[in-house]
């Protein structure tokens, strides 16, 4: 079972939610992250591999500001993220009518979005970029929704951010298209960063051996629990084969034949194994925790994902 958004659910609402305050408040399972180890620099980078977390997507909470991912961060001392671009753009100033309307309310206001993006400062992006840096946490990685949809200057857009943030790569959903592949390659080679996309358990290694073959910057993402719900055998052969082109992997465990999420451990995916390849191989690749299991009764969201936190730290260690 996921958490209460799907990635669907989580995308919709991102787009679609007025961006909030007091995230922290009563009844929001991240209450009291503020402790006091927080104001200590996070270290996840454990044996050189880095420990990531998609955020904040494993916050379930699309409407998280950027200080709030960092006091969570900060309280699973987590230092790197993949991080998704709404939170970006609420901090650049994205006015919340257009936030509103960018999960589908009309070309008039999606023009209008479009034409906001253009007037968007890159050292604005910087200055969101400083927040985390100071606060320890480094943004490797840029989520980018929607991005086959986007123009030529949204696309151009959206990569010089990823690099004012200081990501090395951009990350979307891989996409049943080849002619999408073929045209986001093209500013992923113009750009000279990576776009890795995420695959599901329908995604087979061909169908991301063949947005390879489209961009020299084609790359991947690879959910490594999908992997294994899907294709019935470890990724490991696929990660040796393309390491190269493979920004980081998403962490989770599902059992096979499309088998549901479960906690570190007690599916079938083989974490450890592949953590330890990255290890032992000296890749760069982040090793970012995707949390979606159910939260068990009397526990609560951060307390869970201490234990995957934890889990590959003892993995590695």
């Amino acid at each position: 079972m996921k958490s209460s958004y799907t990635r669907r659910d989580f995308t919709k609402l991102a787009l679609s939610a007025l961006p909030a305050a007091g995230l922290w408040s009563s009844g929001n399972a991240l209450l009291g992250a503020e402790s006091a180890g927080a104001a200590a620099k996070p270290n996840s980078k454990v044996a050189g591999v880095q420990i990531g977390l998609n955020v904040p997507y494993s916050f379930s909470n699309p409407t998280m500001s950027g200080d709030d991912i960092i006091k969570g961060c900060q309280h699973l001392n987590v230092s790197a993220v993949e991080l998704r671009a709404q939170p970006v753009e609420a901090f650049l100033g994205l006015p919340a009518i257009l936030v509103a309307t960018k999960g589908g309310g009309g070309e008039g206001n999606a023009e209008k979005v479009r034409q906001w993006r253009q007037s968007v400062s890159m050292d604005r992006v910087k200055d969101f970029r400083k927040k985390f840096e100071d606060a320890g946490i480094r943004p490797e990685i840029l989520k980018v929704d929607g991005i086959f949809k986007m123009t030529p200057a949204e696309l151009d857009y959206s990569f010089l951010m990823a690099k004012a943030l200081g990501a090395r790569a951009i990350s979307t959903e891989i996409s049943k298209s080849d002619d999408d592949h073929r045209r986001v390659g093209q500013f992923a080679d113009k750009h000279a960063l990576l776009v890795a996309y995420h695959g599901h358990a329908t995604t087979t290694p061909e169908h991301w051996e063949k947005a390879f073959s489209l961009a020299k910057f084609n790359g991947a993402n690879v959910d490594i629990g999908h992997f294994m719900a899907g294709n019935n055998v470890s990724p490991a052969a696929f990660i040796e084969k393309h390491h190269a082109r493979i920004s980081h992997v998403h962490v989770k465990d599902r059992k096979k034949q499309n088998g549901p999420n479960m906690p570190f451990g007690e599916g079938d995916t083989p974490i450890i194994e592949i953590l330890r390849l990255i290890r032992d191989r000296r890749w760069n690749i982040q090793a970012t925790i995707e949390f979606e299991v159910k939260i068990p009764a009397g526990s609560d969201r951060l307390t869970e994902i201490a234990k995957t936190v934890n889990y590959c730290r003892a993995a590695l260690a």
